[in-house]
């Protein structure tokens, strides 16, 4: 998976890695022919007292060191903005494939674990393909350029290379393969700290009424300590593998100086061939320790990177077929044709051969015990599920006929849990219409019943993320002005009167009705108070249609409509 992720978002950059590879080859070239220049001002120029030669060779030393560092800057450069482009790239496409997935995929996922992998998964492939274009380019070069030039300089001590490279090699090979399933588990168990913390963030308060910091804390502790536990697993690895490989290089270093003292002495080789050798193997070493610090990279970006095409690679389930109906003229009639929907996994129907149809400009309302499958219903309308059987029509349209752009358009989806973004009190209304007026804003809040707090707010006022300076009545009707902005034909009302007030609910139900009569409106409620005068009452238990009609039929025919009124009545008279 890492070798196609890479091949895929890399190829956009060639001409950076174009760039990486001519510079950073000429900076290794460089590095490969200054022990030369260091043999020869030695034996031609220290040794035969030669001054003249010694500023010459010394002067192109450093034009040639200048240069270097000019090429490895520049390498430098051009690997830095091929990594970040390839990061920002990867992100994007991340966060363009979770925006599709349904609520299914999310929940297979987990948010959690989304989070890590468009952040902490996408930084270390970003990470090695930084350190790849700064050292895995000039390593292979230094390694077999410097076997090149250090046989060159003495073929006699040339066996020394035969024998530490591949006990490098060796080394490292038996340590990085033991490096892979603890960053495998390392990154389960960042998911896991996520998750925690969010949840924490999330619920404070709940935290705070309860009293369960201690527990939360300990619940934190316990996730901290499995990360530290695999990073430090890795941690030791890492750690023996540097000082091995110091003592290859530094035995090595000692056998070259040992090795050729004796054959300065017999005649067979010069001080300044020595030097350069010496320094030819230490770059064969470096070389190799650069490669081997790349393998030790390479087994997390491997796990980050199949973790990534993971997401990349899921198909969401509620997607646009191939072949989309025209959309015919939006009127906001809803169909629903003998509806069965079981969750992935689930052994019972959450919604069984449900049937109803809803006409335009009328209001329908959809009630049942908690758990009954409202919910799980309505939100069939907007595919944020696709039925497991029947159908769903809109203005006599299967909705997965539709343009999911244009069934969004028509469908104003107000959920019980209103969510704010962060941002300002206008900024969150011009999500249903980016080119809303102010005036249509203030249209909007006053059919909400929110102009009144807003007026003392302003529409520039700051709205924190999820709303969270506001109360929950507030958030509420914020959500549903913006749905109004959003001028759908059809408005999903999932339990989202819950927050407001019997006065306040009963402005808005006139509002609606007096302001948009035109407009089709599903009310998902748990007050009878709510849905009395509703043109039509939907009665749902188990997932099943009970009883259909007005409030005073149902009050008369339909003994679970029944039950639900009387408890109602009774919590009100007591």
């Amino acid at each position: 998976m890492l070798g196609r992720l890479l091949a895929h978002y890399l190829r956009r950059g060639w001409p950076l890695i174009i760039g990486v590879l001519i510079f950073q080859i000429a900076q290794s070239l460089a590095s490969l022919w200054l022990p030369t220049l260091q043999a020869d001002i030695i034996d031609d120029g220290v040794l035969k007292g030669d001054v003249d030669f010694i500023w010459r060779t010394g002067g192109l030393m450093l034009v040639i060191s200048l240069g270097q560092i000019i090429c490895t800057i520049v390498a430098v450069y051009f690997g830095s903005r091929l990594a970040m482009g390839m990061g920002r790239d990867i992100r994007g496409d991340l966060f363009h494939r979770v925006v599709q997935f349904s609520q299914r995929e999310v929940g297979q996922f987990g948010a959690p674990s989304l989070i890590t992998r468009n952040t902490n998964d996408v930084q270390q492939v970003q990470m090695l393909v930084q350190m790849s274009a700064t050292m895995m380019v000039s390593a292979p070069i230094l390694a077999i350029g410097g076997v090149i030039f250090a046989i060159r300089q003495d073929v006699g001590l040339s066996w020394l290379m035969a024998v530490s490279v591949p006990v490098l090699l060796i080394i490292v090979s038996l340590i990085v393969v033991r490096m892979v399933p603890a960053f495998r588990a390392m990154q389960k168990r960042i998911d896991r700290v996520n998750q925690i913390m969010r949840e924490q963030l999330t619920g404070i308060r709940v935290v705070r009424a309860f009293v369960r910091e201690p527990q939360e804390h300990a619940r934190f502790t316990r996730a901290s300590e499995d990360v530290m536990e695999s990073a430090v697993r890795a941690g030791n690895l890492m750690a023996i593998m540097f000082p091995a490989v110091t003592v290859v290089l530094n035995v090595s270093s000692a056998a070259v100086i040992w090795f050729g003292a004796f054959q300065v002495q017999d005649g067979n080789a010069q001080i300044g061939t020595l030097f350069a050798f010496l320094t030819y193997m230490m770059q064969i070493l470096m070389g190799v320790m650069m490669a081997t610090f790349m393998f030790v990279m390479i087994p997390r970006a491997a796990v980050c990177a199949g973790r990534i095409g993971d997401v990349l690679q899921t198909e969401p389930s509620v997607a646009a077929r191939a072949e989309l109906a025209a959309p015919p003229a939006p009127m906001g009639r809803v169909e629903f044709d003998h509806v069965d929907f079981t969750y992935p996994g689930a052994e019972d129907a959450v919604v069984t051969d449900v049937s109803f149809t809803v006409e335009p400009g009328t209001t329908t309302a959809i009630i049942g015990s908690t758990g009954s499958g409202k919910t799980t219903l309505v939100g069939l309308l907007p595919r944020l599920f696709d039925v497991t059987g029947g159908r769903v029509l809109l203005d006599g349209v299967d909705v997965r006929d539709y343009d999911p752009d244009v069934l969004w358009k028509r469908i104003g989806l107000v959920q019980q849990r209103a969510f704010l973004f962060s941002g300002t009190v206008a900024s969150n209304l011009r999500y249903g219409d980016e080119s809303a007026t102010d005036d249509e804003l203030w249209d909007a809040l006053e059919i909400a019943q929110a102009k009144g707090f807003v007026e003392e707010m302003r529409l520039d006022a700051p709205i924190a993320q999820g709303g969270t300076n506001v109360s929950g009545g507030q958030r509420q009707r914020l959500s549903i002005a913006r749905a109004i902005v959003h001028k759908p034909a059809v408005y999903v009302f999932d339990d989202s009167f819950s927050a407001l007030d019997l006065s306040t609910d009963a402005a808005l139900r006139h509002a609606l009705d007096e302001r948009l009569p035109e407009a089709t409106r599903i009310v998902v409620a748990q007050r009878v108070s709510s849905i009395q005068h509703a043109d039509q009452i939907i009665v749902i238990d188990h997932g099943r249609i009970v009883g259909v009609g007005a409030h005073d039929d149902l009050v008369e025919t339909c003994e679970t409509y029944r039950e639900i009124v009387e408890s109602q009545l009774t919590a009100q008279e007591a």
